[in-house]
């Protein structure tokens, strides 16, 4: 459920407490269409379906996650220090280069938050696969492996002795 449905979710029905509970089926066939607001003297509740809640939900927290993290970015490509103790910490392995590229990237990804479902995933996914790539530039193991000489023997050309 995109964040577009919800830009004016609050703005026009409000149905009583008194409506809902003398025809609440008729409510609840409202709120399965869009998010509508029950009124009970001077406060007013939402109702809406609970995976359209749980998306907002999930926005709010991911958008706390990425804020923080394009924060620390920033931070970097302005020559702040970040300590290695911080959650994006591992950001400091990376180039002014690749800083900015995450940057585009998560932008890029957080524009389609209000169009697509799968933008939060698809943000995740991108966070997970720099961090995964901030462990991989920060192993003393994999350094050692790659710059390791090679003991490589060329093939040879397989003969045609003995050939089935």
């Amino acid at each position: 459920m995109s964040l577009t449905i919800f830009s004016n979710a609050y703005s026009d029905e409000l149905i009583t407490a008194t409506e809902l509970n003398r025809q609440p089926g008729r409510i609840l066939d409202k709120a399965c269409e869009r998010p509508v607001t029950i009124t009970r003297n001077d406060q007013s509740f939402a109702l809406m379906r609970r995976e359209d809640a749980a998306y907002l939900v999930k926005g709010i927290t991911q958008s706390k996650a990425v804020i923080e993290m394009l924060s620390v970015a920033f931070s970097l490509r302005l020559g702040k220090e970040i300590g290695s103790e911080h959650p994006y910490g591992w950001l400091r392995v990376f180039e002014a280069d690749d800083i900015q590229d995450l940057i585009k990237e998560v932008t890029e990804a957080f524009r389609l938050t209000d169009v697509s479902d799968n933008a939060w995933d698809l943000i995740d996914a991108i966070i997970h696969e720099w961090h995964e790539s901030a462990i991989a530039i920060s192993s003393p193991e994999l350094a050692a492996a790659f710059s390791a000489e090679t003991d490589e023997v060329p093939l040879t050309k397989p003969s045609t002795h003995g050939a089935v």
